[in-house]
């Protein structure tokens, strides 16, 4: 079970500290599609926070599409846009593949039982594939217009894995877009989920969320310094900057120094390599602007600053699945 950790005397309220927490570990999948969230009362033992506090921050999840609510059951992480229930349909070579051979059984089995012929369960699963394959054909990346840099991130590192165009679309923007296509493929953070569908609305347009990487082993070194230490955290994203700083806030709240900055702020960076003991940097540019930054003011620090770049700001897992959803793996 997750910890958080809610600082009764920071500037930021605590509903707001748990919710973004809470959303991170959803974001992250470390809370996955499906998963049942604490009850308040378990909350409020473990945070100290009123349960009409965790109560009101359960409904704030719930209004903007990241958990919804079953009556007498609980609190559950929603499943947004095309998720991967399990397998996807695949030839059905029993040999090759026989979870998905019994998928296929169980899907077909299900129509039939409905009522639908063998010859118009075909055409649904036909169709299905076909719609799948011109979605594949058009892939978007869908952002806020404030956090652009949160779609570059996206495009390099996709356009790196599935070696295919991808086209870069501010929020603002995507209806406009979308209604000069008949098919198309959004992908977007899931820490963005939630407006995209709102604006994708009953197109026939294919919504896949990304899972972003946990930062596991950049907690651990922050779980490490030494109290009083300052870190830098470098992006593209503002909001990956924001997040950061209430995260790292609840992980280590006034032990630490956080500072950030873009990699076009080239007066915040100064600052930072002067200050920090070590630095994060979420994409390549961002380390560049860093590197050098460091070498400009090489001979007025003691001690150079630790550099790390993180490895990715989508999850791995989250790449493959994409690449199988697409046809091309």
């Amino acid at each position: 079970m997750l910890q958080f950790r809610i600082q009764p005397d920071s500037e930021i309220p605590s509903s707001t500290q748990l919710f973004n927490q809470i959303r991170f570990a959803i974001a992250s999948r470390q809370y996955p599609p499906g998963y049942k969230l604490p009850s308040t009362r378990a909350l409020a033992m473990q945070t100290g926070l009123h349960r009409n506090t965790i109560s009101k921050v359960y409904r704030q999840l719930e209004d903007e599409g990241f958990v919804e609510s079953l009556a007498g059951s609980g609190i559950y992480v929603r499943v947004q846009g095309h998720e991967w229930g399990g397998s996807t349909l695949q030839s059905p070579v029993s040999q090759q593949y026989p979870e998905a051979y019994k998928t296929v059984q169980q899907a077909l089995d299900e129509l039939l039982s409905q009522g639908c012929s063998l010859n118009q369960a075909r055409e649904i699963f036909l169709a299905e594939i076909d719609w799948r394959l011109r979605c594949s054909a058009r892939v978007l990346v869908a952002v806020p217009a404030t956090d652009m840099g949160a779609g570059k991130l996206m495009i390099y590192e996709l356009e790196e894995s599935l070696q295919i165009p991808i086209q870069l679309v501010a929020m603002e923007e995507l209806a406009a877009v979308l209604d000069q296509t008949s098919s198309a493929t959004v992908v977007t953070s899931r820490y963005f989920i939630a407006e995209v569908e709102a604006i994708v609305g009953l197109r026939r347009v294919r919504i896949i969320p990304l899972d972003i990487y946990d930062y596991g082993k950049e907690f651990d070194v922050v779980k490490g310094l030494n109290k009083d230490s300052c870190i830098g955290v470098a992006s593209l994203s503002p909001g990956i900057l924001r997040a950061t700083e209430v995260i790292l806030h609840g992980l280590r709240g006034d032990e630490l120094l956080v500072m950030t900055a873009q990699p076009k702020d080239a007066y915040k960076l100064q600052a930072i390599v002067k200050r920090a003991q070590v630095i994060f940097c979420t994409d390549p540019s961002s380390f560049s602007a860093v590197q050098a930054a460091i070498h400009k003011v090489l001979e007025d620090i003691i001690r150079p600053p630790k550099l790390i770049r993180c490895e990715n700001y989508i999850g791995t897992k989250s790449i493959n699945l994409l690449k199988r959803e697409l046809g091309l793996g």
